[in-house]
């Protein structure tokens, strides 16, 4: 699998891959990450930026091609944080956090700082998605980590179901064969 940066001071650049079998990640589309920013260009300038559930970190990465002031990549797997560390090496940003971390227990761990922009493409298929995912929606509302103007965005596929959180309104919806892609900002 290939991918590359789209845009931005990096555009073009190939970015390390996991062989096919050695994640369960799936790296976002080209064409839904275009669109995605598309959709948050005028906010990304100079913006505070959080991949969660980072994967290889294709999102991340776009945030910082793309003239994000700083991104943090979370994920729980070390083979991931390995590629990311590498991609983010060989494309020499320095305006990075690297965090291993299970964000289903720990999102408390990013109290310390508000986001612009939220991404989460969690893994599909997970028995207990709905549940995790509320369960992560509600700790960032909990938790305060989104600025009164910041975005969040989530990737999820269309049998699965967030639902409605407190605190946070649904104001765009994408869909992309079976991803959806929803963007949210605080009510």
């Amino acid at each position: 699998m290939s991918l590359k940066v789209l845009a931005g001071i990096v555009k073009g650049r190939k970015l390390k891959t996991p062989s096919y079998n050695t994640l369960s990640i799936r790296p976002i589309l080209g064409r839904i990450k275009k669109s995605i920013f598309d959709i948050i260009q005028a906010k990304l300038k100079n913006s505070i930026f959080i991949d969660l559930f980072a994967g290889v970190g294709t999102v991340g990465i776009e945030a910082l091609s793309r003239g994000a002031k700083r991104v943090t990549f979370v994920d729980i797997n070390d083979v991931s944080l390995s590629i990311i560390r590498h991609n983010i090496d060989v494309l020499g940003f320095n305006n990075v956090r690297i965090v291993k971390c299970n964000i289903m227990k720990n999102l408390q761990m990013f109290l310390y700082e508000k986001y612009d922009i939220i991404f989460m493409g969690p893994p599909y298929n997970s028995k207990k998605y709905d549940i995790e995912m509320c369960h992560v929606l509600r700790d960032i509302v909990r938790y305060n980590i989104l600025k009164d103007d910041s975005i969040l965005i989530v990737q999820k596929h269309i049998k699965e179901h967030v639902g409605d959180v407190y605190g946070l309104e649904c104001f765009r919806i994408k869909k992309y064969g079976d991803t959806i892609i929803s963007f949210y900002k605080k009510n």
